[in-house]
């Protein structure tokens, strides 16, 4: 071969093949956030349902509300109104005391 069909060849092939590396495209593409649609609105279970008594005797209910590890979740995770997050804390806390729920579990679900 000589030396011209060489750089032509690799020429050719530089043209041919896609670019590796941190083009501008790429950079766009990983700056923008990723847009999840899957996102559920918040609301409070007990004013939908009309619950206006957390029984703490219900502890199959309660574990709904708490963890794996036996904490009670927060108020930005479960959207509960401060009202009933106040109640369903001492409810939670009564179902411990009478030892109903655990206070400290390993994989409690």
């Amino acid at each position: 071969m000589s030396e011209e069909t060489k750089t032509t060849a690799a020429a050719d092939g530089a043209q041919t093949a896609p670019k590796q590396g941190g083009g501008s495209n790429n950079e766009i593409r990983y700056l923008t956030p990723i847009a999840i649609e899957t996102k559920k609105d918040k609301f409070c279970r007990f004013k939908k349902y009309g619950i206006h008594y957390i029984d703490y005797k219900d502890a199959d209910f309660l574990l709904r509300l708490v963890n794996e590890q036996g904490k009670i979740l927060p108020r930005r995770l479960t959207g509960t109104s401060q009202k009933y997050q106040k109640r369903v804390a001492q409810a939670v806390k009564r179902s411990r005391h009478l030892a109903l729920m655990p206070y400290v579990a390993d994989m409690l679900k």
